[in-house]
């Protein structure tokens, strides 16, 4: 079943965190084009404004520029909503490196404002998102809930101090959280500008403008490539599983594995392009490879995957040849 036939109460309020960048974007649009109302919160300090414009104008959404760092905001976005998905964050493991301190306030004490704010607010479900990275130096595949690793980086110490609290605000206070560790999620509106851009996006666009991407490592690392659909399908089953599966976090991926030097491959194809990468150095706090059992979320949440890498990339190159070019 298609996340556009779950259905909620006609009158339930989603607040999205986020709501500007790449995942929050595409739950926004999701919750509006199945009719329901739709509060997005974002600084716009990794998000873009013109991931939202095209909505500004709905009358079921409303933006906040706001700072998941004031509880104040917090506290007066989650004011009559029913469902969170708190996707605001700051992402990418090499950049947790060099800024640390910036990660610690942003995703875990914003997180934690959000769960206070949602708390106090009685909001009925709080789905947030945590990341693969929580594995850390685990070798083994597929990755499984309960069989994490020493963490390798600021950033994923910051998704598992998150996934800490969303156990502790159920258990202690009732908040019905839920974790969703997402496995290297792409499709469309996915940046890829900057020294810290997700890897598809980042080499569709130097193929497209005929230059040379730069691979880190030998290529031979392996990810679970998610599709950003399933993604969205994850928070909305979230938001509809039952308060017995509370206080947990789940792997949300494709229970895919790819390995990085195939996929560049496969773009090199689809875009006819017969362009060789650079290899460079393998980056610190990397994980080597990645693939993620969804037994658990599967069970408990009902998530269904729709998408396969093969049918996620085709639709993702699509998107990124007619908005690229």
């Amino acid at each position: 079943m298609s996340f556009r036939e779950l259905k909620f109460d006609s009158d339930s309020v989603f607040l999205v965190t986020g709501g500007a960048g790449f995942i929050g974007s595409n739950i926004c649009e999701a919750l509006l084009e199945m009719g329901y109302t739709v509060r997005c919160l974002d600084d716009l300090s990794t998000g873009h404004y013109s991931n939202i414009e095209p909505f500004i104008s709905d009358p079921k959404f409303t933006f906040l520029k706001e700072d998941i760092r004031d509880l104040d905001a917090c506290m007066k976005a989650t004011e009559g909503v029913r469902y969170v998905c708190h996707e605001a964050a700051w992402g990418s493991v090499p950049r947790s490196i060099e800024m640390p301190l910036l990660y610690e306030e942003i995703n875990i004490r914003g997180t934690i404002n959000m769960m206070e704010a949602a708390r106090q607010n009685k909001v009925e479900r709080f789905v947030y998102a945590s990341s693969s990275s929580v594995y850390g130096d685990s070798t083994v595949l597929p990755k499984k809930e309960g069989g994490e690793g020493k963490l390798l980086s600021p950033y994923a110490l910051t998704k598992r101090t998150d996934e800490e609290y969303g156990r502790l605000y159920h258990s202690l206070y009732g908040l019905n959280t839920y974790g969703l560790r997402y496995f290297n999620v792409f499709g469309r509106r996915q940046d890829p500008d900057g020294a810290y851009a997700a890897v598809i996006p980042k080499f569709i666009k130097l193929l497209l403008n005929g230059e040379q991407p730069v691979i880190y490592g030998d290529g031979r690392q392996s990810r679970d490539f998610t599709y950003v659909d399933n993604v969205i399908e994850a928070n909305l089953r979230a938001c509809l599983a039952p308060e017995s599966a509370a206080g947990e976090a789940y792997n949300i991926g494709a229970a895919g594995r790819e390995y990085l030097i195939d996929v560049y491959y496969t773009l090199c194809r689809a875009l006819g392009k017969d362009t060789e990468p650079v290899f460079g150095e393998p980056r610190k706090g990397d994980i080597r490879d990645s693939n993620a059992d969804i037994t658990k979320a599967r069970t408990l949440l009902g998530y269904d995957p729709s998408y396969d890498f093969a049918a996620g990339i085709e639709l993702a190159i699509d998107w990124y040849r007619e908005n690229l070019s």
